[in-house]
């Protein structure tokens, strides 16, 4: 089974995330799998068709646990980046965005798409969803959604034990998807994006939040850093 060696306690990382972060509602546990029998023994498939970022949304606010195959992802977009489905030729061509009046031709949408990150098509059977704090599968990748403040304490943590820097990368489109969850999974590094049109319209992202992803390899590190960062005396309280 796809599962990382060491046991983490979920809940007590999520209780940590969500206490000095102030977040308004779950940390967001996703799972790409590439076959039927990696899905969870009585984990439920979602019973409508809807986003990525919808999906998101619904363990976020309401700590449902579901996955969902290809049938049940709506926006062509988001099921490509995540290895579900072969990219459209509207996408391809660049035809998509140029019609929602984003970019100034076809050839600067087609120059977007090319260097979104994806997944290999096909490559992914499923998507996992779940509240971290009661996931059933180790994550690879979890999502949080929240103020501009709490993201300041979530790159503070990020680099509280090796320093550096952290290299923020988005394109104003396809960013729960992409940005925060394939990008993660393939770099092994977190990810900030802005959000996107889609995501704020329809998963309820608010004007003041943002989103970030995480390897679900570096929980146990920032769930230790976190606190440190948060209570620091040059921290703004």
């Amino acid at each position: 089974m796809d599962e990382m060696r060491s046991d983490l306690d979920y809940a007590a990382i999520a209780a940590v995330l969500k206490s000095e972060l102030g977040l308004l509602g779950s940390p967001v546990a996703i799972k790409l799998v590439g076959s039927e029998k990696q899905i969870p023994a009585g984990m439920e498939e979602v019973a409508e068709q809807m986003k990525h970022c919808q999906m998101v949304s619904l363990a976020r606010k309401e700590g449902k646990s579901f996955y969902a195959t290809k049938e049940k992802h709506q926006c062509m977009g988001g099921a490509w980046a995540l290895g579900l489905r072969e990219r459209t030729p509207t996408l391809k061509s660049g035809e998509f965005y140029f019609a929602l009046g984003k970019y100034e031709s076809w050839a600067a949408c087609r120059r977007t798409i090319e260097n979104v990150p994806h997944l290999p098509s096909g490559e992914t059977y499923a998507t996992l969803y779940s509240p971290l704090e009661s996931t059933p599968f180790s994550p690879h990748v979890v999502l949080l959604v929240a103020e501009p403040k709490s993201m300041l304490k979530m790159a503070q943590s990020i680099l509280y034990r090796l320093g550096g820097r952290i290299n923020a990368e988005m394109s104003g489109i396809q960013s729960v998807c992409s940005d925060a969850t394939a990008t993660v999974y393939m770099s092994g590094k977190p990810n900030i994006s802005l959000g996107c049109d889609g995501s704020r319209k329809f998963s309820g992202i608010a004007d003041g939040e943002m989103v970030m992803g995480i390897p679900g390899e570096l929980l146990a590190e920032i769930a230790h850093s976190l606190p440190i960062v948060v209570g620091a005396a040059g921290s703004k309280k």
